[in-house]
Order: C-alpha cells, then structure tokens, then sequence
C-alpha cells in the first residue's frame, strides 16, 4: 500500500497495469462482441467470440472509453487521474472572487489597460512614499502602526492586481504565439516551396541542353563524314559517343 501510495505522490507516475490490455487483437474482440451483441451488456463473450482464439478471461467491456457525456451531466463535472482530482469545467476565478481587492474592470471586453496604468502608477508613488516613510521616526504608542506598513499593504495588492490581471492574459498570449508559430511554419515551408521550384527550373533546364547536344550529335552521325586530317604523330583524335554524353549526363 505505501508503494502505491508512493506511485500516486510522484509526479510523473508510470502508466496503470491496465494499459498492457489495450492489444489490437483484444481491441478487435471488443469490436467483434459490440457487432454481435450490441445491447447486451452482460453477454457471455465467450460464448458469442467462441470461433475467435485468444479471448482473455476478463470482461472486453473494460477496454470501452469513458462516456465523457455522462460526466459533463454533473453540475461539478470532474476526473481522477493518479489520485489528482481534475475538473471538466474549471474556470480561473478572478481576485474578486478569491476575496482580493480588485481594481480593475472584471468583464474580459473592457479595456483593461487605463485601469492597469493607474494601478502601475500608483505601485511607483506608493513605492516612493515607502521609502520616505522608513526615514521617519517610529510611532511613540506600540498599538499605532507605523506608515510603512500601510505602504506595504497596499503595494501588496496593487501587486497582486497587475498579476491577476497578467493571469487573464495567458490565453491571449497563447493565442498569439501559435498564430505567429504558425505563420513561421507557413513561411517556411513557402520558402522550401520555391527552392524546389528552383531547383527543378534548373534541372529542367540542364536536361534540355542534354537533349540539344545529342540531337546535335546524332545528326552529326548521319551527315557523311569527311577524312579526318591526321595529327602529328599520327594518332587519331578522340571521337565522343553518345553513350559517352549519356553516361556524363547521368553523373550530372
């Protein structure tokens, strides 16, 4: 039990036992019984897969999906996954509603940041009147307390308001880098695009010039050949084949 407890604490625990089930021969079972008995739920799978091999002892039901549906027809619809409870339908809930003193406006489509402005102004003068107030004398009565600590309460929530509020912008910023992430791939693959293009422009073009000059060499073939004037030493000169220009352009 302390092991188990052990597998449950730690944060990235090793998958259930019950993943090894999940076999595409035991999945085509299950396939195979919701063909044959599609309403009984409580059929005897050995009986209904008896012309199959390799049926396991425990029920095929078990490999079937949760039904999603019937746990989002809970009012507090939520999931367990290595001992964490998680719920379908969390929402982040805003200060206000955590008990904080929030300073700006709580419906998303309101401009937020005149609000933002004044609450960043107001963390700078309070800031510098901190400052001022930890030069001054301590109060004679212990039960007074002293200006410091108003400034620093209030620097505490005008903190936790530019944070909270920061919060609420994590998704827009989310939304934001995948629309640029997405449009650096799409710039990319445009740019490969091209090269290819360019590429084949030029292989199309070099393949042209193959196919000219054999041509031009094949007609020379044709034509009746002149005596060929012999060189100094009486060697004659090297002819070209098309073989030859074949297997050169072949190497290219």
């Amino acid at each position: 039990m302390d092991e188990d407890n052990a597998e449950l604490r730690n944060p990235f625990p090793s998958p259930p036992s019950h993943y090894t089930k999940y076999t595409t021969h035991n999945l085509n079972l299950l396939a195979l019984l919701k063909e044959r008995a599609p309403e009984d739920q409580d059929a005897n799978q050995h009986e209904i897969l008896k012309d199959q091999t390799d049926v396991p002892d425990w029920p095929l039901i078990q490999l079937e999906k949760p039904r999603v549906d019937w746990i989002l027809e809970e009012p507090d619809a939520y999931y367990d996954v290595f001992g964490d409870r998680w719920f379908v339908k969390e929402k982040i809930p805003s200060l206000g509603e955590l008990g904080g003193n929030q300073l700006y406006p709580a419906d998303p489509t309101i401009d937020r940041r005149p609000a933002l402005r004044s609450i960043l102004r107001s963390l700078l003068v309070t800031y510098s009147s901190l400052m001022g107030a930890l030069l001054s004398p301590p109060p004679l009565s212990p039960e007074v307390p002293p200006d410091w600590q108003r400034h620093v309460e209030w620097i505490n929530v005008l903190s936790q308001n530019l944070m909270a509020a920061a919060n609420d912008l994590r998704p827009v910023q989310a939304r934001g880098n995948l629309e640029m992430m997405m449009k650096r791939q799409l710039d990319l693959r445009r740019e490969e695009t091209r090269k290819i293009h360019e590429k084949c422009d030029t292989l199309s073009t070099k393949l042209n010039q193959l196919r000219s000059t054999v041509q031009r060499m094949l007609a020379d073939e044709n034509t009746p050949s002149q005596p060929e004037a012999k060189t100094s030493n009486n060697q004659p000169s090297p002819q070209i084949t098309q073989v030859d220009v074949l297997n050169w352009a072949e190497q290219v």
